[in-house]
């Protein structure tokens, strides 16, 4: 391995907290990280992606993108076709090897192992990660009818840390191995690419940027001096022009760039549809900019030079139904249909806040949905990093906020997602919801979720337990058969952690404050925070009777029936009276320690 490759391996391990890991294993989450973030902006975890570890079919990551989202549930998918009404999706398979040479046999192994895997009756083994995987795809496949943007994409990577030259053996098995699963008439488009070291330190590069493109915007006029704002635009930009702002390389839609938008794509309505037959019809099309309100981008920075501008770290803030249907329409658009633009450099948040709640009112959305999107977050992210060393968290308002800045371990980094999920598990008791219905959980940002009187405690909290959870899970202490349960540990945690199942105080209040308080003292305390998740793990273990199956514990049965075991575990009155010991017949996964009397005491 070369000294930059090895460098930013390190550099890697590092941030991501893997030095408990191989260097080939390190390795294999480095280049699956590289690959996936060549396709999806949004910060994950490797943990979600990586399946190598014996009976993997030849594979080290793969990454399923639905919709814009990177799945790790089968059954996310009901929920994703059910809100979008469509699925759009994108497998990304990745092979590392850390030899300095690629090898034609690997590619014949690795092609033979994606083969095997999306076949209806794979005959390799299958581990435990893998099988996840393929419940996942199978779910995709099952619900085919939802391709209505065509059927998926598949994209595999060979990574090594060796240099790419044109041979024509590897090219001939690379061909050989394209025909293959373009055969199998599953997808629109097939691609397996070699990526070398010199290739690895572009993505890498690419991969610590906030999202940037240059476009040819001649038809402008620049707006007087304001207040608070750097450089302001209206104009018209060619749509060819527009549609370099939405897309990736890979010519996919990045999903990201509407993290400030109020409203996701709505798929086919009937305003959806007449922007399309407008854009479709070669006569209409041109009368576009007369019968849109046109689109609304706010950038962190713009460098104009004559027509060309480079935006940097922008959000479309309003135009996401515009920009998908521009995008659905591609085929049928030309220099000559014109998009109306504004486009606004500012880091005042108070401006860029008062733009997205102005430029969304022309549809209903309520004031707490503008509020919790636009004012929450920026409260969060300022307040989440007031703790100080290894209490520090940062949560990401913005796609790779915090990717450049090589202080932040990334481990720290908490986005919407893992927040809502985590703040749903620990105070809102439905730790169910989190993955089977969280668009039901989407529904209650505003009102039980990012409300404008909630402590910012309580989200700190449960972004803090999620993390020390997660690390928990890194280093061995909770077993990995435990991970379908994740959310449900973290509502169990919060109970056990102050002995106590009673009503929670008001959100509003300052005993909330008083409870997280406490609650950090626990979260604080690395023996007792990890007692305390191992006995959760005991509870969840025996409620699930040893079956930690997805199918079977993420379900409100499964909820209740915590709730019966903590309710008689727990005492409900102030006066904490001592806490009764219940015997356990527990079937113990992964050697989880138990006391020798089989019984269960909570440290």
């Amino acid at each position: 391995m070369d000294r930059i490759t090895k460098s930013l391996l390190e550099e890697f391990v590092k941030q991501n907290d893997l030095v408990s890991l191989p260097e080939e294993t390190a390795f294999e989450h480095f280049t699956g990280y590289l690959v996936t973030s060549n396709h999806y902006t949004e910060t994950f975890s490797t943990e979600d992606i990586h399946i190598g570890a014996g009976g993997d079919g030849g594979i080290d990551t793969i990454s399923i993108i639905v919709n814009g989202c990177l799945v790790t549930d089968y059954v996310e998918i009901e929920d994703l076709a059910e809100t979008n009404g469509y699925l759009d999706v994108t497998l990304i398979f990745n092979q590392a090897e850390r030899s300095s040479s690629f090898e034609t046999a690997k590619i014949g192994q690795f092609s033979f192992g994606v083969l095997d895997f999306l076949s209806t009756e794979p005959a390799l083994p299958q581990n435990k990660d893998l099988k996840v995987k393929y419940k996942i795809v199978s779910e995709i496949f099952n619900r085919s009818s939802k391709f209505k943007k065509g059927n998926p994409q598949c994209f595999l990577y060979y990574s090594t840390t060796g240099k790419w030259v044109i041979d024509a053996n590897l090219v001939a098995r690379r061909n050989a191995a394209l025909d293959d699963l373009r055969g199998l008439t599953l997808f629109r488009r097939v691609e397996l690419e070699f990526v070398d070291a010199e290739r690895i330190q572009k993505l890498f590069r690419e991969s610590k940027n906030a999202i940037s493109t240059e476009i040819n915007f001649p038809q402008k006029t620049a707006l007087p001096e304001l207040p608070n704002i750097e450089q302001a635009y209206i104009g018209l930009l060619s749509s060819i022009e527009y549609l370099k702002l939405i897309q990736n390389s890979n010519e996919e839609v990045i999903t990201s760039l509407f993290y400030d938008n109020v409203r996701h794509w709505q798929e086919w309505n009937a305003v959806n549809k007449e922007i399309k037959e407008t854009l479709e019809d070669p006569i209409s099309k041109i009368y576009f900019p007369l019968l849109n309100n046109g689109v609304t981008i706010i950038a962190r920075r713009i460098t104009p030079t004559g027509n060309k501008f480079v935006l940097e770290d922008y959000q479309i803030v309003n135009g996401c139904q515009t920009s998908f249907v521009l995008y659905e329409s591609r085929a049928y658009l030309n220099a000559d249909v014109l998009v109306p633009v504004r486009i606004v450099a500012t880091e005042d948040v108070e401006v860029r806040n008062s733009i997205i709640k102005a430029t969304n009112r022309q549809t209903e959305v309520t004031q707490e949905q503008l509020f919790a999107l636009a004012d929450f977050p920026k409260k969060l992210e300022t307040y989440f990093p007031t703790y100080e060393g290894s209490k520090r968290l940062y949560y990401e308002r913005r796609s790779r906020q915090y990717n450049s800045d090589e202080t932040v371990e990334k481990v720290r980094i908490i986005n919407m997602t893992t927040l809502v999920r985590a703040f749903a598990s620990v105070f809102l008791e439905v730790p169910h919801r989190t993955t089977r219905n969280y668009k039901a959980l989407l529904k209650s940002v505003g009102t039980d979720i990012f409300n404008l009187e909630h402590k910012l405690e309580m989200y700190y909290v449960s972004a803090y337990s999620y993390y020390k959870l997660d690390y928990l899970f890194r280093v061995g202490a909770i077993p990995p058969t435990f991970k379908p349960a994740r959310y449900h540990l973290l509502f169990v945690f919060r109970c056990l952690a102050l002995n106590d199942y009673s009503s929670l105080p008001r959100p509003n209040s300052k005993d909330m404050v008083k409870y997280c308080d406490n609650l950090l003292k626990v979260l604080w305390d690395d023996t007792l925070v990890k007692q305390t998740f191992q006995e959760a793990a005991k509870i969840v273990n025996h409620v699930a009777n040893g079956d930690l199956d997805r199918d079977s514990i993420r379900t409100e049965p499964f909820t209740e029936q915590i709730k019966i075991v903590l309710y008689q575990l727990l005492p409900q009155s102030p006066d904490k009276e001592p806490i009764k010991m219940i015997e356990f017949e527990i079937t113990n996964p992964d050697n989880l320690e138990i006391d020798d009397r089989g019984q269960m005491g909570l440290f």
